[in-house]
């Protein structure tokens, strides 16, 4: 078995309500997990040399990393890792020190770098490719490498953003009811 929660020079992942860590994910150090978060098989998360935060009901798929910049001379800050509520990550995807807003969804395999902002309600393609500070308005699909921004979102696309949250947290609770029966 895996050691998945994991404390560095002092600071440990602070998990709130009704959050799902799978046994084969790695998070480390200064990570919050807010209500009806869930953190997938294979997920390595590093809040070491700054913090993490991953918002409600936001699930982040199996082989994802999540890392942060350190904080510098030239930036006094660093860059932190910030996601926002009812996100969902696809499998495979790497956030490095960016800022993603509301009900997003972020394809499989997606990159977004440093300093990078995604705004609210926006669907990255899968294997997009974010450049370090770029920013991703509201209400647009974006794919490409570098990512581009395609088209603006159907109101049945902004429909289905809260649509997949919600069904990456009933899994959750179902994965969170079957644990308990293990034990």
């Amino acid at each position: 078995m895996v050691k998945s929660l994991r404390t560095y020079k002092g600071i440990s992942p602070t998990l709130n309500e009704n959050v799902y860590i799978d046994e084969a994910c790695v998070l480390v150090g200064d990570i919050t997990l807010d209500d009806d978060a869930s953190v997938w098989p294979m997920v390595a998360a590093r809040g070491d040399v700054n913090r993490i935060y991953i918002g409600k009901r936001t699930n982040v798929q199996d082989g994802s990393i999540l890392h942060v910049t350190r904080k510098s001379a030239s930036n006094p800050e660093g860059h932190p890792l910030i996601i926002g509520n009812e996100v969902t990550i696809g499998h495979k995807a790497m956030l490095h020190g960016c800022q993603v807003g509301n009900r997003i969804l972020i394809g499989m395999g997606a990159i977004i770098l440093d300093g990078a902002i995604l705004e609210d309600d926006i669907i990255l393609g899968a294997g997009a490719l974010v450049p370090p500070g770029k920013i991703l308005t509201s209400g647009y699909l974006y794919v490409g490498s570098p990512a581009k921004q395609i088209r603006a979102l159907t109101d049945e696309e902004i429909s289905f953003l809260p649509q997949s949250a919600d069904n990456y947290v009933k899994l959750k609770d179902e994965y969170l009811s079957e644990c308990q029966q293990d034990i």
